[in-house]
Formats: C-alpha cells, structure tokens, sequence
C-alpha cells in the first residue's frame, strides 16, 4: 500500500497493446523491446515480464547491471547491453548471459577469455558508426576488426547494428545514407565470411516511415510507452499511453488581489484567488521550467501552475474549479474528465522530449501497476 498520494499508474495492458502494434508493422521481422533507464521510468522489471508473456523475446538495456537486474527477475529471454561493457564487466556478461555490444578489440578479447574460462562459445553483437557519431567502429575500420574477430575461437557475431542520427526527421536524405552505408558495410563484412543471423537498425522512428531499415529486428523504445518520437508520427501506430502521473491536494489557501506565491515571486494574484499546493516537486521529476508555463488538471479541468515549482511542493491557481478541497485528485500526466495532458505537451513546455520526462520521474514516486 503506497500512502504517499503522489503516484505514476503503469497500464500494463496499455504496454501490452503498444508492443503488439508495433510487432504486427515490422512483421516479418523480429523486435527487441528497449527496457533500458528501468523502461524509461516506466519499471524494467514489470515491463519486461508483461512482455516476455505477450511473446517478446528480446530485451534491450543500456548497462550490464540493468541486464543483471532483469535476469534476477526471472526474464529468460535474450538481453542486449546496447551502451557497451567497460573492462572488468566482461565475467559478470558472461556469467549472467548478458549479450553485449561491442565496438573494440579490447573488449573482445576479454570477453573471450571469459567464455573460455566456462568452455562456451559465447555471442556478441557489433555496432558500426554510420553517422551518429556516439558508439561503433568506423566502417574504414570493420575488416581490419574483423578479421582480428575471427580469430576469437570463443565469440560469435550473432548481429551488426547502428543507429540512426535523425530518423525522426521528415528528410530522409541523411537517414538513407546511413542505411545504405551499414548495407555496404554488411556486405563487406560477410565477404570476409562473418555471417551474423541479425541486421538491427530501426529504432522508433524508423520503424514507422523506413520500411527498409526494418531489416532482421526492429528495437523501438519510447512507443513502447506510448509516446511519439515526433509530433508528426502522432497516430501512425495506435498507440495508448502507459504512464499517468497523479497527487492530491495538501493545502487550499485563499489569496487576495496581488499575493505572491512560491520562489522569485513570479505568479501574482490579479484578483482574489484560490491557490492549491499539491506535494510534487522537481525532486520527483516535475521539471522546474513549468513553472508559469504548465498546466494540471483538477476538477476535469486545466489549471495553471502558479510560480516557481519547488523540490518537493508545487502550488496551481484553482480559482476557477468550484468546491476544490483537501484530497482532490491532481493530474500532471494523463487524463480526468474530458481533459487530458499528454508527455508530449509536458515536453514541449518544459523545452525537452517526452523520453527525459519519463526517466526524469524519480524513485520516490511509487510505481503502480494496473490493468
């Protein structure tokens, strides 16, 4: 039982809809489910279970300990560390078969003595750079590297993958020139006979408007969740939102004409007021840039965020909802009434993307799930 009245609700079903969606677009190809940043605030664990029963069957992390987490869960299925392995993690990817992304020898190498040490053959996947300029070996540099993998008897190259720069983008020209430089690559790295069974490049965004980098496996993440990378994708997958975020009211406080409230005293009353504390705060994720900008729903209806949101407590002008009182019901994310406030909007206000929204919802906001 959570007695703190601040609460992100999980609609697993919702998550579960989402993921069959997505799955039946990129059919025939396969798809990992990207759970990494704990499923973009959304709750690995609880997210990779649901979906591992709905038949998916390949999970993506950032991190081995994120991947540690889920195989002490119970998740069986293939997990891929996609932010690469430092040294000294290569025992713990082994031993926890963890699949890890690598883009250096020297990783190679360690995780070879690894899976020698265990008598394994053990499988890996390589990223290529084709633009985005993050992880990867450089295309100029894959049949030197390549050729240096073969002679790793205790690796094998399951996948090739990279990643897309601006695939949210409507132009295509820099995305296609990424795709045809990772097929080049491909074909460069077969001809050395490396023969891995997975392509990998379509994220989100891809997987909607690039039909052809959908390849052997799609990995999407925020539509996972029921958010769009871009607000010119919204509707091109029905998608339900998986995330709510709600408080109560602590404290209703009538103000006269020209009272300050919160930090910097930037919201004044411009008549007699009714101002609602609600016991959130950028501490739990409420980014501090609403403040002024941002709206909440009380009472079916929008109100606005009055001053400056602080680490634990944010205040909203109720004026205009009649009967507010102590324990009323307070959306940030979500819907009441005929009203609704999406991540999206949220985003867009605050001068970000729904993704650092969610992951920005911190730990001391109880996840609930429901159905």
């Amino acid at each position: 039982m959570h007695k703190r009245p601040s609460i992100a609700y999980i609609d697993l079903k919702a998550l579960e809809h989402n993921y069959l969606a997505l799955a039946e677009r990129v059919k025939p190809a396969a798809m990992m489910a990207v759970v990494k940043a704990n499923a973009y605030g959304h709750g690995a664990v609880e997210a990779a279970r649901a979906l591992e029963a709905k038949g998916c069957s390949f999970f993506g992390v950032a991190i081995p300990e994120e991947g540690v987490r889920l195989r002490e869960a119970g998740i069986s299925s293939p997990i891929a560390v996609l932010g690469g392995i430092f040294p000294g993690q290569a025992e713990d990817m082994v031993k926890h078969a963890l699949t890890p992304v690598i883009f250096d020898l020297a990783a190679a190498r360690a995780l070879d003595e690894a899976a020698k040490k265990r008598r394994i053959v053990f499988g890996v996947h390589v990223k290529i750079d084709t633009g985005m300029g993050r992880l990867g070996i450089q295309p100029s540099d894959a049949v030197p590297f390549f050729t240096e993998m073969k002679g790793l008897e205790n690796l094998r190259v399951e996948a090739l993958l990279s990643h897309f720069a601006e695939s949210e983008c409507e132009e295509k020209e820099f995305s296609r020139r990424q795709l045809a430089l990772f097929l080049k690559t491909v074909e460069e790295i077969r001809g050395l006979g490396v023969a891995p069974k997975l392509l990998e490049m379509a994220n989100s965004a891809a997987l909607v408007d690039m039909e052809g980098a959908r390849l052997g496996m799609a990995r999407p993440g925020i539509m996972l969740y029921g958010s769009y990378p871009a607000g010119r994708l919204r509707g091109s997958i029905d998608l339900k939102p998986v995330m709510q975020l709600k408080t109560r009211v602590l404290f209703v406080k009538p103000v006269p004409e020209g009272f300050t409230v919160s930090y910097g005293r930037r919201f004044t009353a411009k008549r007699p007021s009714l101002i609602a504390t609600l016991p959130i705060g950028y501490a739990d994720g409420v980014p501090r840039k609403l403040g002024g900008t941002g709206e909440v729903l009380v009472g079916g209806r929008r109100v606005p965020i009055a001053g400056t949101i602080c680490m634990d407590l944010m205040m909203a002008d109720v004026t205009d909802v009649p009967g507010v009182k102590q324990g009323d019901e307070a959306v940030l994310i979500g819907t009441q009434g005929g009203e609704t406030i999406t991540a999206e909007e949220v985003a867009e206000k605050a001068g970000t993307i729904s993704y650092e929204i969610f992951c920005g919802i911190s730990a001391r906001v109880p996840r609930v799930y429901i159905r």
